[in-house]
């Protein structure tokens, strides 16, 4: 019988710990207790634990020093906060120093289940990575991917495996995924590592220039040519070449990339001389070759030259474990840059980059996060500063719906501040049925705040 997610309960009140640990019992949970948090930590140090939910106020020592010594002994073990004290000065604290969540007392049951459940399937697929990660070779040159997702560690465990082949590679997936960095990888990790990395957007250039600039041209081949000009191939001769967005080529240059992958040989434009090649090509592309193909814009014989391994990059929202790491990453970088002392997301905030769809994948984060970052006015990026980010923005579940958030969904830009809230807050409540804790934490406001919102509106 699979045993359900251990929890450890820290709170010197032994009357909540009871009920506490009877409630989670019934929700599937094994729980475990500590009336202080010295022995929450001598606990951590003997075993660890899917979850931790923790009390601040306590005798010995306190749950923001359980918390930071915790989080020296099991980094990835999601804390929850429960305080009796709420205040924003207590929850950035918690949350600066390795909180997962906090809640407040007395507790709301739909929350509290909503919130563990949330952190403990978050822990299982820490477990989950720390194992894939194990098997990935500590040679491996992940080129600053980040990401710790099942899907992306499985993905870069295949190109381990396949980056010291001599393999042509296609990499597949929606734009702003980052296939030129999976790309990278397999250059940084093959034995053509020393030799040039060319890259090339065959999307960019017109054929004409293309055919120059991937097979080169001898002087006098056309207008402007004063001298012979070698291509981005030979460039990379010995090493390797990236050619993305491959689908653009057009049907000519299709066969002659063809016979470049079949004879491993090319001609420079207005030149007779055959010159052998030596090049490892890694293709990409955001189209559906196979689609493509059947359309009759793109080659079959060609599709399987480049289709020799195929990677496919997942859509980050397939991946959704990668945001907070992604989204703090790219945090760090804009901070410097615009000379801000903003150091992290609210819960609030972070949970809606969780759950946004992000249609234009980790481009779309990066610059959300930016824009985020320069309109931030604490050391904290609140969800106030993420307003811009709306379902309708890609999400499929926004389209034909009627009502409160349909409305929401397209407010105008110039309603009053008063008006966009009332409508935000109305159209969370219909995306999550009716659930008050769910749509609270949607907003990043609390339910009490919620509540009372609600009431105005209702008076009104």
């Amino acid at each position: 019988m699979k045993k359900g997610p251990e929890v450890l309960i820290v709170d010197d009140d032994s009357t909540h710990r009871v009920m506490l640990k009877k409630l989670l019992g019934g929700w599937g949970y094994r729980v475990a207790e500590a009336d202080d948090g010295a022995v929450a930590v001598e606990e951590v140090g003997r075993r660890s634990f899917d979850l931790i939910l923790m009390d601040i106020r306590m005798m010995k020592v306190s749950g923001i020093e359980a918390l930071e010594q915790i989080k020296k002994i099991h980094p990835a073990t999601p804390v929850i906060i429960m305080t009796a004290y709420a205040s924003v000065e207590t929850a950035v604290s918690a949350l600066k120093k390795g909180a997962y969540d906090y809640l407040t007392k007395p507790l709301d049951f739909d929350e509290l289940q909503i919130v563990m459940a949330r952190a403990t399937e978050h822990s299982l697929l820490k477990k989950e990575n720390e194992y894939l990660k194990e098997r990935l070779g500590e040679k491996f040159d992940r080129q600053n991917i980040i990401g710790q997702s099942a899907a992306m560690l499985k993905l870069l465990e295949i190109v381990e495996q396949v980056a010291a082949t001599e393999a042509t590679i296609l990499i597949t997936g929606d734009s702003g995924t980052g296939k030129e960095m999976i790309a990278n990888a397999v250059h940084a990790n093959s034995k053509r590592k020393q030799a040039p990395f060319i890259k090339i957007n065959c999307a960019a250039l017109t054929e004409t220039l293309l055919e120059s600039e991937l097979f080169g041209h001898e002087k006098g081949a056309f207008t402007g040519a004063d001298r012979r000009r070698e291509g981005k191939f030979l460039q990379a001769d010995s090493g390797s070449i990236f050619l993305d967005e491959v689908s653009e080529m057009s049907p000519a240059m299709q066969v002659k990339l063809l016979r470049v992958l079949q004879e491993r040989e090319l001609t420079r434009v207005g030149g007779s001389d055959v010159v052998k090649v030596d090049v490892r090509v890694i293709a990409a592309s955001n189209k559906d070759l196979k689609k493509e193909i059947q359309m009759g814009r793109f080659r079959e014989d060609l599709f399987y030259r480049l289709n020799v391994v195929a990677l496919a990059m997942p859509p980050l929202r397939e991946r959704k474990e990668d945001i907070p790491l992604l989204a703090q990453h790219f945090l760090r970088g804009f901070a410097a840059k615009n000379s801000k002392n903003v150091t992290g997301f609210s819960s609030g905030a972070m949970h809606k980059l969780v759950e946004y769809p992000w249609p234009g994948n980790v481009r779309e984060l990066m610059n959300a996060v930016e824009r985020a970052v320069v309109l931030s006015r604490t050391d904290f990026v609140d969800a106030d500063e993420l307003m811009f980010l709306t379902a309708d923005d890609g999400d499929s579940n926004n389209r034909g719906r009627s009502g409160p958030a349909a409305q929401a969904a397209g407010a105008s830009e110039n309603l009053p501040l008063t008006e966009v809230e009332k409508r935000s807050i109305l159209e969370a409540l219909d995306v999550c049925g009716g659930n008050k804790s769910e749509a609270a934490r949607r907003l990043g406001i609390t339910r009490k705040t919620l509540r009372k919102k609600l009431t105005k509106y209702e008076s009104n």
